[in-house]
């Protein structure tokens, strides 16, 4: 009994070591796929020109904190600049042939710059200074932000020890909420609105060992997991471009704009599907 507690302490610290050393080994750095790429840049192209949008921000409307146990954790659960994966959203479906953005998150600072560049000039050039183009307007803004972040709203679990080692799996569901809406800049009218929601899972998978020896008086307790999280980062960014995707089907039904249909080859049978 001894030798096979030995043994099964000894593999469960090398595997234990063998799985932190490949988790902290360092990693370079990598460029930020967006999890709908796919559908971002192959989505059908706009009929006519190309919308100009403008994207003040996109806000963390939830106020919640990260879960932490027995602390007050003052770290926010989901990004504070999440305009960022909208802007890149809007930039990339139909691979940038359906909205035009434009700057508007640093706007003081860029008509900081503009009004630098024309002091410049006039110092230099007098009144003949070449003039700035003007700064390009937009027709609709997107506005919105992060307005759920529920959690716990699903945990569960299971084990089993058959003489008293066994393993045991937990697990936990969160999910985040994403709001968007498209405003008309001529009148302010809300054109439509989306509401968008993903999941965030936490698993939890470990080994428990706990046996008694030398005549009952001594005891013997390992134990060894791991645990897997999915980033909220990822999730957030992967609501908001569904929730573009959406708002530009449902622009289309509204008739704000028109796409052309794409023809695609299906998966099986070789057959050509139309898709919007």
């Amino acid at each position: 009994m001894m030798r096979i507690l030995g043994v099964a302490v000894l593999a469960i610290f090398l595997n234990g070591c063998a799985t932190h050393q490949g988790l902290l080994e360092p990693a370079p750095a990598s460029v930020s796929f967006t999890p709908l790429k796919a559908g971002l840049r192959d989505f059908a192209s706009i009929k006519g020109k190309p919308v100009v949008v403008a994207v003040y921000s996109f806000k963390d409307l939830t106020g919640q904190r990260k879960p932490a146990d027995n602390i007050a954790n003052l770290s926010s659960a989901v990004t504070q600049g999440a305009e960022v994966y909208l802007i890149k959203a809007l930039m990339d479906i139909s691979d940038g042939k359906f909205f035009k953005v434009v700057e508007r998150g640093g706007l003081e600072a860029l008509i900081k710059e503009r009004q630098l560049i024309r002091n410049t000039r006039q110092s230099f050039e007098g009144e003949k200074a070449k003039q700035l183009s003007p700064l390009k307007f937009a027709g609709i803004m997107v506005e919105g932000g992060v307005v759920g972040y529920d959690s716990n709203k699903q945990t569960g679990g299971a084990g089993i020890r058959l003489l008293g080692i066994g393993p045991q799996t937990e697990w936990r569901m969160d999910v985040v909420t994403v709001g968007l809406r498209v405003i008309s800049v001529l009148t302010g009218e809300v054109l439509l609105t989306i509401t968008t929601e993903k999941t965030i899972l936490s698993c939890n998978v470990g080994l428990n060992v706990f046996k008694f020896y030398d005549a009952g008086t001594k005891v013997l307790e390992v134990e060894a997991g791991t645990t897997t999280n999915e980033p909220v980062n990822y999730a957030v960014r992967q609501a908001i471009e569904t929730a573009v995707i959406e708002m530009v089907k449902e622009g289309r039904r509204k008739k704000l704009w028109d796409y052309t249909h794409k023809t695609v080859k299906a998966s099986t049978g070789g057959k050509e599907n139309e898709e919007e």
